[in-house]
């Protein structure tokens, strides 16, 4: 009787805990799948940044590495982060160091230090609040050529005023490259590369989304909209070296209504305005996404989520500029309970001006001062997360020849 009633106990304790070990299994695997989502794949003690892992563009052909951060279980109070990269094309490597110091543990502020040498967009806006914004596959990056060199030191502080609104303080100093015959003409003095001294100040208010507290900080778990970020930007003249003496303004704002899985509406705000002496590589582009090829299907490539995909790329520049996108996602077909592909209708409008257009040598540029026009449609999700885009541009900016004013590309999107 004790025998079975062991035998009977033993058996009884492996049922009961083999479901709080397949409950333990189910929890770290979503768990791993969050953080995948996010952009990190957790180790012990470091947490990989997959941003860093491959990507393509023009200038610098393949671009590998590897980066992250430390983790919670490495400290609570202090956190490493550092990304080493290589391009193949241009034979280069780049990298980053840094570091930040919890200051005060209920509002997630952050004193933070880093050095970079790395490559940047010329024309692109970062807002320093959205230093976490990750995507699997960014499409837009396979076709820009026209970076610049940047060898940046700078002093961060983030602090979250609420779970709704987050602020960051960037103090920077910063060496200057373009990778492209470029020089800045001011005060009869020729500027081929430069120094900055700049401070940030940016913020992100999003005051109808829900927010919790996880390892890496407050974030997000449930998106409402409207989403509000504002960045003030300033570089001085003579401090820490500083060449430009600059100011500028940004804004963008996020409204949808609806839901994808049916009917969906949603708009992009964006405005920025550079006040100053400000080289090419701190203005605007208007995040064109068009190569320069004379046949359609030559042009074919990948479309990007919030570009314009029949403006070419460096076809235009401007130290004011606002654009609208406006997309409509009708609800999606359903052909089987697994296949459902999506129709979006788009249209897009950019204005924009630049003064002293003279400064900007050995480039050639047009402004947006009429108003650029482009619509079309995407059908998403017509194979394994691919589909096709098509859009048409018109209007002031509409060129000669018909073909050129077409964009016909695939798509590729991906929810986690």
């Amino acid at each position: 009787m004790l025998l079975l009633f062991g035998s009977t106990f033993v058996e009884a304790q492996s049922f009961t805990e083999q479901p709080q070990k397949t409950s333990k299994d189910t929890l770290k695997k979503h768990l791993l799948l969050k953080s995948i989502g996010t952009g990190y794949f957790p180790t012990k003690y470091f947490n990989f940044d997959l941003r860093y892992l491959i990507k393509f563009n023009q200038y610098e052909g393949i671009r590998t590495g590897v980066g992250g951060v430390t983790n919670k279980d490495f400290s609570d109070k202090y956190r490493l982060n550092s990304y080493v990269v290589y391009g193949f094309k241009d034979h280069r490597f780049k990298y980053s160091l840094g570091g930040g110091m919890r200051l005060i543990k209920e509002s997630n502020t952050w004193l933070n230090l880093s050095y970079t040498d790395d490559l940047q967009e010329t024309g692109s806006t970062k807002y320093i609040t959205d230093d976490r914004v990750f995507q699997f596959f960014e499409p837009r990056l396979l076709n820009i050529d026209l970076f610049h060199k940047h060898i940046t030191t700078s002093l961060t502080l983030e602090h979250q005023i609420s779970d709704h609104l987050l602020s960051k303080v960037d103090f920077a100093v910063s060496n200057i490259d373009p990778t492209y015959d470029y020089a800045y003409e001011l005060d009869n003095q020729t500027y081929n590369s430069f120094h900055l001294s700049t401070t940030i100040v940016g913020f992100q208010w999003s005051p109808f989304s829900k927010f919790k507290a996880m390892p890496l900080g407050t974030q997000e778990v449930k998106s409402g909209f409207p989403k509000f970020s504002f960045q003030y930007t300033k570089s001085f003249h003579d401090v820490f070296k500083g060449d430009f003496n600059f100011t500028k303004l940004d804004f963008r704002t996020i409204f949808e209504l609806g839901h994808k899985k049916s009917h969906m509406a949603q708009v992009i705000l964006v405005s920025g305005m550079a006040i100053g002496d400000t080289p090419l590589t701190h203005l605007y582009h208007a995040y064109p996404n068009n190569i320069r090829k004379e046949q359609i299907l030559q042009r074919f490539s990948v479309a990007g989520l919030n570009s314009f995909e029949t403006m070419y790329f460096n076809e235009f520049f401007s130290d004011k500029f606002f654009t609208c996108q406006l997309k409509y996602f009708i609800k999606p077909f359903r052909v089987t309970e697994r296949y459902r592909p999506q129709v979006v209708l788009i249209t897009r409008y950019a204005l924009g001006d630049m003064d002293n257009i003279d400064r900007h040598q050995n480039v050639t540029f047009d402004t947006l001062n009429y108003g650029y026009t482009e619509s079309g449609f995407e059908i998403n999700k017509l194979l394994y997360g691919f589909g096709l885009s098509f859009t048409y541009r018109y209007g002031a900016y509409y060129l000669p020849t018909f073909s050129d004013n077409i964009a016909f590309k695939f798509t590729f999107n991906v929810s986690f």
